[in-house]
């Protein structure tokens, strides 16, 4: 599956678009420049998502990769 399949499966799950997460994730103070905050860890941000959002570990870590800027939109 490509990563664009996952953010596209996430949005269809929680009606939420990667720029709803990223301020979303703006919002809860996890963001610097942009992007994940070196001293936000992840496994944090991986359970808020779950739990907030309904998210799988594979869906909320994708948008962890979205958030790091490891991954973007349209990503194969």
């Amino acid at each position: 599956m490509s990563f664009q399949a996952y953010l596209t499966n996430i949005e269809a799950k929680t009606g939420r678009s990667p720029a709803d997460f990223r301020a979303y994730a703006a919002d809860k103070d996890w963001l610097a420049e942009g992007v994940l905050r070196p001293d936000i860890k992840v496994g944090g941000v991986v359970a808020d998502l779950k739990d907030r959002f309904g998210l799988g570990h594979g869906h909320a870590m994708a948008i962890v990769a979205l958030l790091k800027g490891s991954k973007k939109e349209g990503d194969a």
